[in-house]
């Protein structure tokens, strides 16, 4: 019976490590779309500069960060540009695909590859839910807020705080017109998604220069005494006046805005799945498009908060109601036609990348079958898209805005903090060219972590000693020794990590100031990090050629994983139960039919019966 449990438990370890193989790749790419260079950046361009520039914006600065958003929206780009380093590694070893999802599969295992796919998956519901309920705040100001009156009297939500006050049917059906349109193909919508994301960019071009025209200094500079005279004035809802100045809610108001700013910067998700093998300069494109967006962010963001004093800031529609602060009645209407463009491209570039991963999870066996379905001469994944778009549709017509988005902030940090690490562990491994023969189905099935050839397992001196292992490698290439210490150690930093940044999270106060206790954690910790951190830099690293490396490692990757953690521990509680809602219904999926219909069950059966390149096709 024992011997049993064990064998079980063996197989299940095993199907939980099991990595897919590289030449089904291409077999599996549904769509076959082929896009310029041109067309990527727009797409790029078009999702990044949607909800997050124009609603996130505007509630960030008003409620959590003040003129200091600028800040933010640094901090929130640099981790931004350090996970997408790491990420085009990480694509650069698989050849053929540029999905997050595919390649954690085939370079790290299945059950990896489900995380990372199932938080890009809420990662995109919530950007669709937010975009479409900022879609009805934008055309709504133009109408009077007609729209929100009507819905605060027919369907009022009487329930928890974290539901929205009213059931946006408008947004649902926006959602679900868009699913429609996107499911009817591709070449219909692509025009339209140009266009918009054209007068976007017009628009914001016209914003940033008049609002430069438009600033005031002051607004950076105001104290306690002017909040009562703005109180005076206006009639509707002003925000927290904090301590005044350019940083009126301190550091933590800082770190916190940036945590919700990172939302601003997930859209290379999108334009990663759109990418295709074929293209060459596809590695910089979206590194160019991410560039672009955070100079974007950078000067709307300035401009805004010289325009109209932070708590005075409109957050359902800041940029066109700032217009209206400064005298410039007729440019709003004209920012809120940019902004109306801007959202519809967003959505669209949302859209297709989920319903294309939730297509490919399903076709892998990781999610239900039928979602992997396909129709027509295009191979439209109709029922990806029209059930992803009903639930996004769903969650926009319950959810406030402001109360799922630092949700999806958290999903995508630990998404992109999954990508470094893997990263910085699979460039200590040996054999991880995939574009030489793969191994047989039956090696791979032995091991529980990535392992060289036996041609690389070569002896290795004073084994007995530990500490010399460790400091100093008897060989310059990754052996399955040094690639075991190397993951022991990268998990061992992750844990020292998140300590680390729960103790500056919660307690900065304490740690700055000299408490004794908490100093004196802080500082073991960082003592920790650094001597593990220099473990992992002795070992040898897989010398094989890409087309691009992540240069400093093992630090840039964890810089990148620091910077994620810290963010995402400065969420509140109601976040993380909110996320861990979302990660119960992912395991039971997994664990309840994932794991048992996945496409490694059939590769199995085939190894089994010794056929060469068995299993290796999708059905």
């Amino acid at each position: 019976m024992s011997r049993m449990v064990c064998q079980y438990v063996r197989h299940v370890g095993q199907k939980l490590v099991h990595r897919r193989g590289a030449d089904t790749i291409k077999e599996s790419d549904g769509l076959k779309i082929h896009l310029s260079a041109t067309e990527l950046v727009f797409l790029g361009v078009g999702r990044n500069l949607g909800a997050g520039l124009y609603i996130v914006l505007g509630a960030v600065a008003k409620y959590v960060a003040g003129p200091a958003i600028v800040i933010c929206f640094s901090v929130a780009g640099l981790s931004s540009l350090l996970s997408r380093l790491c990420y085009v590694e990480f694509d650069a070893r698989v050849p053929r695909s540029s999905s997050a999802y595919v390649c954690s599969y085939v370079m790290m295992g299945q059950l990896w590859a489900f995380v990372v796919g199932w938080n890009i998956i809420l990662l995109f519901l919530i950007a669709i839910a937010c975009t479409a309920r900022a879609w009805r705040y934008a055309f709504d100001s133009l109408i009077g807020d007609r729209i929100s009156q009507k819905l605060e009297e027919t369907v009022p939500l009487h329930a928890p705080y974290f539901l929205a006050t009213d059931a946006d049917f408008f947004a649902l059906g926006l959602v679900l017109l868009l699913a429609v349109l996107l499911a009817l193909g591709v070449p219909e919508s692509a025009w339209v998604y140009r266009v918009f994301t054209g007068i976007n960019l017009l628009v914001l071009s016209f914003i940033i220069l008049s609002g430069f025209i438009n600033g005031d200094l002051h607004n950076w500079k105001l104290t306690e005494q002017d909040y009562p005279l703005a109180t005076a004035v206006f009639s509707y809802s002003l925000g927290p006046p904090g301590a005044g100045g350019f940083v009126p809610f301190d550091f933590e108001g800082v770190v916190q805005g940036a945590a919700t700013c990172f939302y601003a910067f997930v859209g290379f998700a999108a334009i990663a799945a759109r990418e295709r093998g074929d293209l060459k300069p596809q590695r910089s494109i979206s590194l160019i498009s991410l560039l672009m967006c955070f100079l974007a962010y950078f000067a709307v963001s300035a401009v805004l908060t010289l325009m109209v004093p932070y708590y005075q800031i409109r957050h359902h529609s800041p940029l066109p109601e700032a217009f209206l602060h400064v005298g410039w009645g007729p440019a709003r209407c004209v920012v809120a036609v940019g902004v109306l463009c801007a959202l519809t491209s967003s959505l669209l570039g949302d859209m297709f990348p989920m319903s294309r991963l939730i297509g490919a999870m399903a076709e892998d066996g990781l999610l239900f079958r039928g979602l992997a379905r396909v129709y027509g001469h295009t191979k439209i994944p109709v029922v990806a898209i029209m059930s992803s778009g009903s639930l996004a549709g769903i969650m926009a017509l319950l959810f406030e805005f402001s109360h799922i988005a630092n949700l999806m902030a958290v999903a995508s940090l630990l998404a992109y903090s999954m990508v470094s690490f893997s990263v910085l562990v699979l460039r200590y491994q040996p054999g991880q060219n995939l574009s030489k023969s793969e191994k047989t189905e039956e090696e791979t099935e032995m091991e529980l972590v990535p392992v060289g050839s036996p041609l690389d397992s070569v002896p290795e001196a004073g084994t007995s000693n530990i500490l010399k292992s460790l400091w100093l490698p008897t060989s310059t290439t990754p052996t399955q020794k040094s690639g075991q210490i190397v993951y022991g150690c990268a998990f061992l930093l992750v844990l020292l990590l998140i300590i680390l940044s729960l103790i500056l999270a919660q307690r900065p106060s304490q740690v700055f100031s000299g408490d004794p206790v908490l100093t004196a954690v802080a500082v073991l910790l960082l003592l920790l990090i650094t001597g593990v951190t220099a473990i992992i830099w002795r070992q040898p690293q897989d010398p094989t050629a890409l087309h691009f490396k992540v240069p400093a490692l093992p630090f840039l990757p964890l810089v990148s994983i620091f910077v994620n953690i810290y963010l995402m521990m400065c969420m509140s509680t109601w976040t993380w139960v909110l996320f861990g809602i979302w990660m119960v219904i992912g395991f039971a999926i997994y664990f309840g039919y994932g794991i048992r219909h996945s496409l490694e069950e059939d590769t199995e059966q085939h190894a089994s019966l010794h056929l060469p390149n068995a299993g290796q096709k999708h059905p």
